[in-house]
């Protein structure tokens, strides 16, 4: 067994680059051996911001022999009637290197055939490794690659060295970049203040510490919990809790070398700003981790700060103190700077800064924040009278939405783009707007991604959907549909938004009149060119079928049958009644999917399947229920029809009240008692032939069976179920 080094060292990698080469090498790297019938122990990933690298132990010293069999000439043509080689025979066996005992006859699906197995030897793993190492390289992806020097080689820094090492052996891997030949080699480099010689690396399973000795640490999860310690501690020396930003802690650790944690401070005044502004400032703009309040429960008070930064310095321990004043005349600059833009917005409402929404473009042809704000306040308006709510929350509705864009054009957020909403709700409070509207400003933003909290307020939850609801309408309405990983309004995100609001806050709107009331005043209000309403409306409710499926599958692990029986592929009657009550079809696509858990739906798919199949052959519509309108008696030839018909009837008013109170339990347990009654129809000693010569028999059994199907559809399609 061998252990085999692969580092590619760069100039200073973007730290947004690590992560996803780290996960391409974890995949790509397994395979790419296995392919090569190579199985190693254990595979460990290594990164800094000026390497990346594998270290592969436990891999065999070559591929494993493979014995290969060799098809040759029909047996008919290698042996005569006396089972005497002939000439065919012979020439195989010489081009085989093999006697011509070796052969053997063996039956193909076209007739017997001459066979030699030959073994193959296996190729030595530093050979192959040589052979796969600059794949590994290359075939990396990522943004914004670049090229250097006079070659085409692309990496996202040029690479400046490379080890390739089998136990102590060099391995002859080189990268070719134009007049530049960049040769696998043992040596390395250590950080570039505190160790800048080059360090060689002994052996391969020497590469961590090695590195190490040379003030490198190459272990990210080993950095990130020297990063966490030391900030911690530092917070601590000064009575406070430090936090740490997921996305602030990730980029840091892909920063380093070799951490250090740096204390600075601040001055008091500054703590008179919005802890938001603050903490902004530092986490967006510096990469500083905040220091809290401790509250009363041991953690960190996230509305209040105490005078201090830490920032994870990658220099020399012993230069702290000079590092940390140089990061307090950055900071007091950047804080001077905030207090100025607070103290001049806040010297007007907000209000006021609204007329200013008509100099900011939201979007090219759509004109300003100002004409979308008059979108928005119509489509809360269609919201609202839906939700019917008491005119107090009403007010706060039209208030927030009326205000919830006025910050775009204050100084603050001007130079602090992030913080739109946040301000919007400091500077609500300012101007002596009620709490609620304050709050619903900045909540009508939420959620800002796939993994942000919901806005908790009706306010915040109302502007938020008619927010979305307007870009959606106006963006799709200038026939600029998201296409393939193409989405630069993030149409999929606010689409996936409005329905998770919808879900998480139990809101009963009719998602279907709100598109199509919304629709019509945009295309009766603007001005430019737009798509035809009704294409408009039909790919508006293609796509909420996109983004419903997609939250049922991959959120709600929904099985996709199960959803497609709720949804609809491609059956307009399911998709309207699922925008009409989105709430109801979670509802139903959740009780499937536990009924095929518990087996319950095993008990009715037979039956109901195939009623749902057959009736496909009749022209019932699918909203009838009551079979007495329908179905005419004198027409039944068989006791299984009468049958049927009784049971039906007796099903309706179980089916209406399922229907009425959304019981879904109370229709599946009236859909099991009618199922041996089905089964009897198809299949016992009185079935029927559907499909009988007769027309007007063939249409009242179709209608018996139609009914089945309409009252299962009150649940789901159940044609759309694939048996499991």
């Amino acid at each position: 067994m061998g252990t085999a080094l692969l580092e590619v060292g760069t100039e200073e990698l973007p730290a947004s680059f690590i992560d996803g080469a780290l996960a391409q090498w974890q995949e790509r790297i397994p395979a790419s051996l296995k392919e090569h019938r190579l199985q190693a122990e254990a595979i460990a990933l290594y990164a800094t911001p000026r390497r990346l690298a594998v270290l592969i132990t436990g891999l065999p010293d070559r591929q494993p022999d493979q014995t290969e069999a060799i098809k040759g000439p029909p047996a008919q043509a290698a042996f005569d009637a006396q089972g005497q080689p002939t000439p065919a025979a012979i020439g195989f066996a010489r081009k085989q290197q093999v006697a011509v005992t070796d052969l053997a006859v063996r039956p193909t699906d076209k007739g017997d055939f001459v066979f030699v197995n030959r073994t193959i030897a296996g190729r030595p793993s530093p050979e192959i490794l040589t052979q796969l190492m600059p794949d590994w390289i290359l075939t990396l992806e990522g943004k914004r690659f670049m090229r250097w020097g006079n070659g085409d080689l692309r990496f996202p820094r040029p690479i400046r060295w490379l080890v390739t090492l089998w136990d102590q052996t060099v391995l002859p891997v080189t990268l070719v970049n134009g007049a530049e030949t960049i040769r696998g080699d043992r040596r390395s480099y250590g950080h570039r203040v505190l160790h800048p010689k080059a360090v060689k690396i002994a052996q391969a399973d020497a590469y961590v510490a090695t590195l190490r000795s040379a003030s490198v640490n190459v272990d990210l999860a080993d950095r990130r919990q020297q990063i966490t310690q030391q900030v911690r501690e530092a917070a601590l020396r000064v009575g406070g809790i430090a936090t740490f930003p997921p996305a602030l802690l990730s980029e840091v650790v892909h920063l380093v070398e070799w951490p250090t944690a740096v204390l600075g401070k601040f001055q008091q005044e500054f703590l008179e700003l919005p802890p938001e502004v603050i903490t902004t400032v530092m986490v967006t703009h510096q990469r500083y981790f905040p220091v809290h309040v401790s509250a009363t429960d041991g953690r960190a008070d996230e509305t209040a700060l105490l005078p201090f930064f830490i920032t994870v310095a990658n220099g020399d321990p012993d230069q702290a103190a000079r590092i940390a004043a140089g990061n307090e005349r950055v900071i007091r600059a950047r804080l001077a700077d905030a207090q100025f833009f607070y103290k001049t917005d806040c010297g007007k409402s907000l209000e006021s800064y609204l007329p200013q929404l008509a100099a900011v473009t939201f979007q090219e042809q759509l004109g300003s924040m100002q004409a979308k704000v008059e979108r928005l306040e119509r489509v809360s308006e269609r919201l609202l009278a839906q939700l019917s709510l008491p005119a107090a929350e009403a007010a706060i509705v039209r208030r927030a939405a009326h205000l919830c864009k006025a910050d775009l054009v204050t100084q603050m957020v001007y130079e602090f783009p992030e913080l739109q909403g946040v301000m919007g709700a400091t500077y609500a409070r300012v101007s002596g707007e009620p709490e609620a509207v304050a709050i619903a400003i900045r909540e009508h933003y939420l959620p800002r991604g796939a993994s942000d909290r919901l806005p908790e307020t009706l306010a915040g939850q109302v502007v938020g959907l008619a927010d979305r609801l307007d870009t959606l309408i106006s963006i799709f309405g200038l026939g600029l549909l998201p296409s393939g990983s193409s989405d630069p309004f993030a149409l999929r995100r606010a689409a996936n938004a409005v329905i998770n609001i919808l879900w998480a806050a139990q809101l009963p709107v009719d998602l279907q009149q709100v598109l199509r009331e919304a629709i019509a005043d945009f295309t009766t209000s603007t001005a430019v060119n737009i798509t035809n309403p009704a294409t408009l409306t039909s790919q508006l409710q293609d796509f909420f079928r996109q983004r419903l499926r997609t939250q049922l599958q991959e959120e709600r692990e929904i099985d996709y049958d199960l959803v497609n029986a709720v949804l609809g592929e491609t059956d307009p009657e399911s998709l309207d009644r699922a925008l009409r009550d989105v709430l109801d079809l979670r509802v139903r696509a959740e009780f499937l999917q536990q009924m095929r858990r518990d087996g319950s739906l095993a008990a009715i798919y037979e039956a109901v399947n195939r009623a749902t199949r057959l009736a496909a052959q009749g022209t019932l519509a699918t909203t009838v229920l009551n079979p007495v309108t329908i179905v005419q008696p004198d027409r039944f030839e068989k006791s299984s029809e009468a049958a049927l018909y009784e049971a039906l009837v007796h099903l309706l008013p179980q089916t209406e009240a399922a229907q009425a109170n959304r019981d879904y339990q109370q229709l599946v347990a009236g859909l099991r008692a009618i199922a041996p009654t089905v089964a009897a129809f198809f299949d016992g000693p009185d079935s029927v032939l559907v499909m009988d010569p007769n027309p007007d028999v063939r249409q009242n059994r179709l209608a018996l069976l139609g009914l089945v199907r309409n009252h299962a559809r009150i649940l789901a399609d159940f044609g759309a179920i694939v048996k499991g």
